[in-house]
């Protein structure tokens, strides 16, 4: 941990840096190629034969011993990971020759079986169950055990009981994970560990503009009668739910940024919201983190527009010129301010000082539209105002007291979403990964007729199918979808793919696409794998009844796609609705019964 703490971690720098490899399938197999002298047509039918890109290498430098195995320097962790950012930072003219070149290189030096594992590395395929919680468990712990190992060398016993030991050991895995919430950078985090411990980390790690933080998340429900179940003892307020896109903004040093909701850095896609902020930000105000959402607006009805609408602004190095789709920003909450971090104070305290610190601007920047009723007649006019005003629903969120802090990166109850969809069928949508499609016929017969859609075990890395999907596309979607995955279509189910035989697809595709979907209801499948043995004994998986498709969600990838936990919990609380009603309906019946009965005596 000392010497080389980039070892430790899974990724090339923090996902706020948007370092990626940027290669695929194709690229691999160029490299392969180049450095085997086998041919591209052979590698690519030994891949299909094979499934595996890794295997294929394996195989290929056993066959060509001289290439491989000529005199070079055996590769080094540190040298493989300085290459690999090479690549990731590699831009402009011959990126794709010089990243073939790159990886021509490291292949010529391996040893062993080195080949098979760096490139099912560079492909994103090395599956080892390495999750980012266990990395920063495992941070906590050495960090604990290595001090106590100098301590009891310096006393002669030691330091600590078992019990003591394992007590300190939760409490810093606690602390570590607060901290990497709130600053997600080991480059950072790591040297302040050495040298300061990791009981000092929070007074060393804060809060910091520049650098993302995870955004606190709201749980679903299915009615305005469990919000004020919930919030029976709190003082509670609700807000606008906005059909936007989750925008962090960051000012800094006369610099502002904008992130998304996943730590990238949106500003050349929103220079527009730059411009509207500086107008919005009183002089008084030196920094700040503001959590927002960014909608589309209509400058002549003074009104929110559809997220569809707002889907359609290009995505990279947007000029203020070019721009036909306007925004408008909401903000709703303030996490630092002027230097100071505002995350374990209340949200009326923290409203009150973003309320301070900014100005509304006419078609350019407000407030959330809020209300602090307690009542069910109150919550629901305001949601029916909220739907009047193009918004999804309401944001019900603890107001006052302890549980009213801001919690980064958490799904907590204290926040709590009812959408206008919410109190029939499926509380929640769901944001699913397609890794399939199926040829249409008909009407459809130009583009894919359906789609197979899956969710996502963090526990095992594995992506687990869940339904077919068919409905709620318009004909420009269907063309539009057909045209976006061919860049994704690949020969083979990737190893980590859960998928049942019986629902095969004609067509495979990366993990590329992330949907958001609704449906009726959930049921028992013994044919999709979602959250499979998580509900009962038999051993059957989750899956969705009547999917519909809702939108694209450009701002996920598929490791925060819905992940198969919540599938099985949003299954138990639709079976516990269920039997509720049941018992209500039967109540009904009797008492019904009981009048008839009284009326014929």
């Amino acid at each position: 941990m000392r010497l080389s703490p980039n070892q430790l971690v899974q990724t090339l720098g923090p996902q706020y840096e948007g370092l990626e490899l940027g290669i695929g399938d194709s690229l691999l197999i160029k490299a392969l190629s180049h450095t085997t002298s086998r041919d591209v047509s052979i590698i690519k039918a030994d891949y299909v034969a094979k499934g595996d890109l890794g295997t294929v290498a394996q195989e290929s430098r056993q066959n060509q011993k001289l290439l491989f195995g000529q005199k070079t320097a055996s590769l080094t962790v540190p040298t493989v990971f300085a290459t690999l950012r090479e690549i990731a930072s590699s831009t402009g003219h011959s990126t794709m020759k010089r990243k073939v070149d790159k990886i021509s290189g490291l292949l010529v030096r391996c040893q062993g079986d080195e080949a098979k594992y760096l490139i099912r590395s560079l492909g994103g395929k090395l599956r080892i169950g390495l999750a980012e919680q266990t990395v920063l468990a495992a941070l906590a712990h050495a960090s604990i055990l290595h001090r106590e190992s100098i301590a009891d060398k310096e006393q002669g016993k030691r330091s600590h009981s078992e019990t003591e030991r394992a007590e300190q050991l939760l409490k810093a895995v606690e602390i570590i994970k607060s901290v990497y919430n709130q600053l997600p950078n080991y480059d950072i985090i790591i040297p302040a560990l050495l040298e300061h411990g990791v009981m000092a980390l929070e007074e060393k790690c804060k809060l910091t503009p520049g650098i993302p933080v995870k955004p606190m998340l709201a749980h679903p429900t299915r009615s305005i009668t469990e919000v004020l179940n919930r919030f029976e003892k709190c003082t509670f307020t609700c807000e606008y739910k906005y059909d936007g896109e989750r925008a962090q903004v960051h000012f800094f040093d006369g610099q502002l940024r904008v992130y998304s909701r996943n730590a990238e850095n949106m500003s050349s896609r929103y220079p527009d919201i730059i411009e509207k902020m500086s107008k919005a930000t009183l002089e008084t105000t030196s920094n700040f983190i503001l959590d927002c959402e960014a909608v589309a607006w209509d400058l002549q009805k003074h009104q929110i527009l559809p997220f569809q609408v707002l889907s359609t602004r290009k995505r990279k190095d947007v000029k203020e010129a070019d721009i036909v789709v306007q925004v408008r920003i909401f903000a709703f909450d303030l996490l630092y301010l002027n230097g100071e971090c505002l995350l374990q104070m209340p949200l009326k305290e923290r409203r009150t000082r973003m309320h301070a610190a900014f100005r509304e601007v006419e078609d350019n920047f407000g407030f959330a539209v809020s209300m602090d009723g307690q009542t069910i007649e109150e919550i629901q006019a305001f949601l029916d105002h909220s739907v009047h005003d193009n918004c999804e629903g309401l944001m019900v969120k603890v107001l006052d007291g302890p549980e009213a802090s801001y919690e980064p990166s958490k799904r907590s109850r204290n926040w709590l979403k009812i959408k206008k969809d919410y109190l029939d069928g499926v509380g929640d949508s769901l944001d699913l990964v397609v890794i399939g499609a199926y040829y249409g016929r008909g009407k459809r017969k130009d583009v894919y007729g359906g789609y197979l859609l899956a969710c996502y075990d963090p526990g095992t890395e594995q992506v687990e199918a869940i339904c077919k999907i068919g409905t709620g596309f318009s004909d420009e979607d269907l063309k539009q979808h057909y045209e976006e995955l061919k860049p994704h279509i690949i020969a083979v189910p990737r190893p980590y793919y859960r998928v049942s035989s019986s629902v095969r697809p004609d067509v495979w595709f990366d993990t590329k696409k992330i949907w958001e979907v609704k449906a009726a209801d959930l049921s028992l499948s013994p044919v999709y794998s979602a959250a499979q043995g998580q509900v009962d004994d038999s051993d059957k998986g989750i899956s969705l009844r009547f999917p519909r498709f809702i939108r694209q969600r450009e701002d996920k990838t598929y490791d925060e796609c819905t992940s198969s936990d919540r599938i099985a919990n949003m299954y138990r609380q639709q079976f516990a609705h269920q039997q509720q009603q049941q018992q209500q309906q039967q109540r009904r019946t009797a008492r019904s019964d009981e009048s008839s009965d009284g009326e014929e005596a």
